[in-house]
Order: C-alpha cells, then sequence, then structure tokens
C-alpha cells in the first residue's frame, strides 16, 4: 500500500533543497507509490518528441517529478516554508495546519 504524505495536489509548495532551491509552484500530480510529486515550473525537463498524426515533433519543456522530501508547503500567512500538522476542530472536522503560523491549509 503506497504512503500517505502531507503534500496534496493543489498545494502551494517551496524547494527547499536541490537545483531549483527557492522556487515556488503548485503540485499538480502526487506520485505515491514513487515518493514524487509533480510541480509547476519546478524541475523542467528537455523531452523530445517524434512527429506523429496532429503533433509535430521537437524538444519540449516539462516538468519532472521532484522527491516529496524536497518540498515544504507554503504558510498561507507568510508565504514561507512550513511543516505540516493536523488537527480536529470544534466542529469535528479533522484539518491540515501550518505549524509556524496556526493557520488551516486550504486545498
Amino acid at each position: 500500500m503506497a504512503e500517505k504524505f502531507k503534500i496534496r495536489k493543489g498545494d502551494k509548495v517551496v524547494v527547499i533543497t536541490g537545483r531549483d532551491r527557492g522556487k515556488e509552484g503548485e503540485v499538480l500530480k502526487v506520485l505515491r507509490d514513487e515518493r514524487r510529486a509533480v510541480v509547476s515550473g519546478v524541475q523542467i525537463a528537455k523531452h523530445h518528441t517524434k512527429p506523429g498524426r496532429g503533433s509535430a515533433g521537437g524538444i519540449v519543456d516539462k516538468e519532472a517529478a521532484i522527491h516529496i522530501s524536497n518540498l515544504a508547503v507554503r504558510d498561507p500567512k507568510d508565504n514561507k516554508p512550513t511543516k505540516v500538522g493536523f488537527k480536529v476542530l470544534a466542529d469535528g472536522r479533522k484539518v491540515r495546519f501550518a505549524r509556524k503560523s496556526g493557520e488551516v491549509i486550504d486545498a
């Protein structure tokens, strides 16, 4: 069974290490089996494509997957990287919150 992560599709994240350190983007896809995520504008790779029906060939820039440990969720209050925690609200909903500011993370 695949592991659960605190980073989800649609989250605003910051790259905390690697060649794209400091870049920010939105999570497009989470690959749970590989422990990776695809983030818009991060880890750009050149993809060589052959011409085919309805498409011209060439070199296309495409987002590659980045390891989940190299990402941190952006705090909704001050836009800095933060850890994520879980808490249960008074109405019984379980929500994620930013550990730095205590703000609830909407996704």
